[in-house]
């Protein structure tokens, strides 16, 4: 072999060069996968099991959660309806005030206020101010963490949405689902690591951009889960098969896929699918079972509000999402709200009819999800996460109406358990709720926050892409609000 020469440009290409330099390196990912389940790694690395559970160098930080369940109230939930009290506001409705605001509709520097349409009362043992809104949430509020100081970087749906579900306002990133499944790995093979349930009217208006894997292999990208019926689809064997042939008839594509991947080692997209044949063969066994909501019993389908013909969708889909962590899947994403318009949170006309549908659809379903986690030891170990891509303005959109326009620059979220502080809010808006001024909260604290509450360093889980380490929380790293926890 020339010494001048490169070693992968020459034919004589050792064993380790080959192993490191096929496939983009992907396999080296089976490979730590492989020995950190037999325990090569150590105690630490080999709890973690992910794919970059190997990297070392101070990925892995003590864990309070081991999953996540994101209630995303998708078209934007208007805070100062809702978390964030504003008692100046009150009696101002109608007057024309100089603010500067910037939404859907462009920026502006004068509005129509327009004060909260809900009364506020203070609950629980830490006096926190909620709306009429949530009566049954206002009862949960000792577990809550409330962040009224949350921005986002754009006011516009498509590209806000994006930023919040995977760090970027740009498409082609991995989703934070991804980002949690590639650096914690999964903890039951027999289900998907990261579930995605969408509202029964449709998906939100960027789509499966939010959850996918981006540049990570497929292998890390959501599973959607259907509203109703069954939530997987092909879960039973084909008409005219019995199970088990249909079993051995996966085991049969996979041996072939794998005889295809052997003469082509280059082909990831081959490995993905070898990946998702073998996840659906043993979901075939196991699925059926963690999906089979009728084995709760009847107290437990009314703490969901299953039984309530306004409540039951919303319902059905947390207690899957509590019957899911109970198995191991690590990250777990519910919508309310999908389509356009008024099928979501978009109050852009009228605020009332809007919000007080979409609240009496959720209201019951995630205090009886909050409840249940925490009656059954669950909520300590458990990160849930409310909120939207951003919050609303304080003044009316339009010339008449109540409709709120996009508000980017201040708005609430919370979290419960996993670590988290109950009964205390963090930042605040200004008097109008406007825009935040205390304590200013970025998407990429947020995201750190989930992932150091989760065991992982969010500046030091990376996946090397287009020449560069890749990150979450982008290149300049960020710092999770540690205010928040216990």
């Amino acid at each position: 072999m020339n010494p001048n020469v490169p070693s992968q440009f020459c034919g004589n290409v050792r064993r380790r060069e080959f192993l490191t330099t096929v496939g983009g390196g992907f396999t080296h990912l089976a490979l730590g996968g492989m020995l950190a389940g037999d325990g090569f790694f150590g105690s630490s690395a080999q709890a973690a099991g992910g794919a970059a559970a190997e990297a070392g160098g101070g990925l892995r930080i003590p864990a309070k959660a081991k999953s996540v369940i994101f209630l995303f109230m998708y078209g934007g939930p208007s805070h100062i309806d809702t978390f964030d009290y504003k008692p100046a506001m009150l009696g101002m409705d109608g007057k024309t005030v100089q603010i500067s605001t910037k939404g859907r509709g462009g920026s502006k520097n004068e509005g129509r206020i327009v004060e909260p349409k809900w009364k506020f009362k203070q609950y629980g043992q830490c006096g926190k101010w909620v709306s009429d809104l949530f009566p049954n949430l206002a009862g949960c509020v000792d577990d809550m963490a409330f962040i009224h100081s949350m921005t986002a970087e754009s006011p516009i749906h498509g590209s806000a949405m994006l930023k919040m579900n995977s760090g970027s306002l740009l498409s082609g990133k991995p989703s934070l689902g991804s980002w949690i499944n590639y650096g914690l790995g999964s903890v039951n093979k027999n289900l998907p690591g990261y579930v995605v349930m969408l509202d029964k009217t449709g998906g939100p208006i960027s789509g499966a951009k939010n959850w996918s894997s981006g540049f990570m292999p497929a292998t890390y990208q959501g599973t959607v889960f259907r509203s109703a019926g069954s939530p997987i689809l092909d879960l039973k064997a084909r008409e005219g098969m019995t199970e088990p042939q249909q079993l051995r008839l996966i085991q049969s594509l996979n041996e072939l896929n794998r005889a295809h991947l052997a003469a082509r080692p280059d082909n990831t997209n081959l490995a993905a699918r070898i990946d998702s044949y073998e996840l659906a063969f043993r979901m075939q066994a196991k699925a059926p079972e963690a999906i089979d909501l009728e084995s709760e019993s009847e107290e437990t389908r009314s703490l969901y509000g299953i039984n309530n013909e306004r409540t039951a969708d919303f319902g059905r889909k947390c207690l899957l999402a509590r019957r899911l962590v109970e198995r191991g899947v690590r990250f777990i994403q519910i919508y309310s709200g999908g389509a356009h318009n008024d099928s979501n949170w978009d109050a852009h006309g009228d605020l009332v009819k809007n919000h007080e549908f979409h609240a009496g659809n959720t209201d019951l379903p995630i205090a009886g999800l909050l409840k249940d986690l925490k009656q059954r030891g669950l909520l300590d170990e458990t990160l849930v996460v409310w909120g939207g891509e951003f919050g609303r303005q304080p003044t009316a959109e339009y010339a008449t109406g109540t409709g709120r326009d996009h508000n980017s620059a201040g708005f609430t979220m919370w979290m419960a358990g996993g670590g988290i502080k109950g009964g205390v809010s963090f930042g605040q808006t200004d008097e109008l709720g406007n825009r935040a001024v205390a304590d200013r909260s970025e998407v990429k604290d947020l995201h750190a926050t989930i992932l150091h509450l989760l065991g992982v360093d969010p500046n030091h889980l990376s996946f090397f892409y287009g020449g560069l380490d890749q990150k979450l929380v982008g290149v300049e790293g960020a710092d999770p609000i540690r205010a928040l926890f216990t």
